[in-house]
C-alpha cells in the first residue's frame, strides 16, 4: 500500500510547460513587430573625405549613386524619377524615417541633387550625404 502512495507522489510533481512557453510566443511576437529593419542601399561606394564629418544616428533610408551616375535603393538600380515613389512608399512603412545618401566621390554633383530634390519632394526634410573622416 506504500507503494502506490510513493508512486503517486512522483506523478504529481510534474512541470506544466505550456503557459511559459505561451510567453516565450507572445515575447517573439513583439520582438518581431517592434524590430525595424535597415534596407540598405546595396551598393559600395568611395565616399569622399571630409573635415567636418560627423557620426550621426544611422538612417532607415539609404540611396546609392555609384561614380556612373546609377543610383540603387533596396539592392536594385533605380531611375532618378522613382526615387520619390520608393522613398514615399518606405515612409509610408516608418514614418520617422530619415535619408542617408551614399554618393561616390566621382558621382556628378548635378545627379546628387537630383536625388535630394526627389527625397525632398517625397516629404522628407532631414538629409544626411555620408563622407569619411580626414
Amino acid at each position: 500500500m506504500a507503494r502506490k502512495k510513493h508512486a503517486s507522489a512522483a506523478d504529481g510533481a510534474e512541470v506544466d510547460m505550456t503557459p511559459m512557453l505561451d510567453i516565450v510566443f507572445i515575447m517573439l511576437i513583439f520582438f518581431i513587430v517592434t524590430t525595424s529593419f535597415v534596407k540598405e542601399s546595396g551598393i559600395d561606394v568611395n565616399r569622399p573625405k571630409a573635415q567636418q564629418a560627423s557620426k550621426k544616428p544611422s538612417a532607415n533610408i539609404f540611396i546609392g549613386i555609384n561614380e556612373a551616375g546609377l543610383v540603387y535603393m533596396e539592392n536594385r538600380e533605380v531611375d532618378i524619377q522613382r526615387v520619390r515613389a520608393n522613398v514615399e512608399r518606405m515612409l509610408a512603412e516608418s514614418p520617422e524615417a530619415s535619408v542617408m545618401i551614399q554618393a561616390d566621390k566621382a558621382a556628378k554633383h548635378g545627379i546628387v541633387v537630383k536625388v535630394m530634390d526627389q527625397v525632398k519632394a517625397a516629404g522628407i526634410n532631414t538629409i544626411s550625404v555620408a563622407a569619411k573622416e580626414g
